[in-house]
């Protein structure tokens, strides 16, 4: 799917460029495209680079938080849940603990952990499967899940944000928030109604309730504010968290007598890797989106989508972020240049910026982890995985475009 989005962008950009040049005489298309190439792979490169400093913090904190029991505690914390949302696995099945892990694994953004246990989770779960080429009921739950996990640090957004020049790259972690919790809901309801799975058990109704308190108390106290108190408490609340969060990781890595600097350091080493690892990964999408603008492609593409939004008499602010909710269920880098380029054109702190930044977090890549994950256990008959999956991507992007208008419009 990437190769063909990617391939794309370069032959709509050509064909669009020579419509312009043979038929409106506009010749100066192929040095714009040209001069695309060159600044985009630049741009991409310095992003990159500039991202080694902010990983190797975080990862470092993330290494002291995995060591320090933080995994561990969420998974004891939702277990409860789990079992009851998975009645198909016997309570002392390794898938069980394996999922657990997992989720725990995907709230705290722990990608390097959270994979190979979703992977092992999946494996397991196929142990169970009488049918070993048509997905179960709890692996698709499980994928499900899994494409609208809440993530509560999303340090990869706030790293772009920060390289990308926000004055505050976490004032979107709230937004957020609230944005991946709709999509987690709605995911998990749609497949409960299409599964038949009893979501008014008391316990499932205990943590969701919970949870959805939480998120319509936020909603509801920060909707009363006027917008610059708002913007401002939100940036306070949310920064408060973030560094709370810090706290709780290094004191639990100091509970558990472990060598906190070292360990630290041992995390840290892995954030260079992981920036300069993704340099051709960036340069290749931005390279692409940045041709497919230069061509007129995409600004006639959102000019077309906002005139009809104007037509109805509804505010277009909403559409710049278009192309990377369209691009985000399909393909998590190609949605992750987008979200770049957005930055690029419009700055990290304007409402398209920060739009942008909310729907990367919102979701997951749904296809991207379908295939990994049904791919890896040779599954051909995903049944309702797709549509349930993009339900929850859906739910995502419209609560990340509503909430934006709330907190920054």
């Amino acid at each position: 799917m990437l190769n063909k989005i990617w391939a794309s962008f370069f032959f709509i950009a050509f064909l669009a460029a020579l419509g312009q040049s043979l038929l409106g005489g506009d010749h100066t298309v192929w040095a714009a495209m040209v001069a695309a190439t060159f600044d985009m792979a630049k741009t991409g490169f310095e992003i990159s680079i500039g991202l080694t400093g902010v990983m190797c913090l975080w990862l470092g904190i993330m290494r002291l938080g995995e060591q320090g029991g933080a995994v561990d505690w969420l998974a004891r914390a939702f277990r409860p849940l789990m079992v009851r949302l998975f009645p198909g696995i016997p309570a002392e099945h390794p898938a069980m603990g394996s999922i657990v892990m997992n989720m725990a694994a995907n709230m705290l953004g722990l990608d390097n952990a959270a994979t190979p246990l979703g992977l092992k989770a999946m494996k397991e779960l196929q142990e169970l499967n009488p049918e070993k080429d048509r997905a179960t009921d709890d692996q698709i739950l499980f994928l499900v899940i899994n494409t609208s996990a809440v993530t509560l640090i999303p340090i990869t957004i706030f790293v772009y944000r920060e390289q990308m020049g926000a004055a505050d790259p976490t004032d979107v972690f709230i937004p957020l928030l609230i944005a991946t919790f709709c999509s987690t809901v709605v995911g998990l309801t749609v497949t409960a109604l299409v599964q038949g799975l009893k979501l008014w058990d008391r316990v499932v109704l205990s943590y969701l309730g919970a949870m959805t308190a939480l998120i319509g108390g936020l909603i509801f106290y920060f909707s009363r504010l006027e917008r610059e108190v708002m913007e401002q408490q939100s940036s306070i609340v949310s920064n408060f968290l973030i560094f709370s969060v810090i706290i709780l990781f290094v004191g639990l890595a100091v509970r558990r007598k472990l060598p906190v600097y070292e360990v630290f350091v041992d995390g840290a080493k892995d954030g260079f890797g992981v920036a300069i690892g993704i340099i051709p990964y960036l340069v290749a999408m931005l390279v692409a989106i940045g041709v497919f603008r230069a061509s007129g492609s995409l600004d006639l593409l959102l000019d077309g989508v906002r005139a009809g939004i104007q037509w109805v008499g509804l505010d277009t602010r909403w559409v710049d972020g278009l192309p990377t909710a369209l691009i985000r269920p399909l393909s998590g880098s190609g949605a992750r240049g987008m979200m770049l380029e957005t930055m690029t054109q419009h700055g990290a702190d304007s409402f398209a910026g920060r739009l942008v930044s909310i729907i990367q977090g919102s979701t997951e890549t749904t296809f991207y982890v379908l295939a990994v994950y049904f791919g890896s256990v040779g599954i051909k008959r995903t049944r309702h995985a797709v549509g349930c999956g993009l339900a929850a991507d859906l739910a995502g992007i419209v609560a990340a475009i509503l909430i934006t208008y709330l907190f920054f419009g």
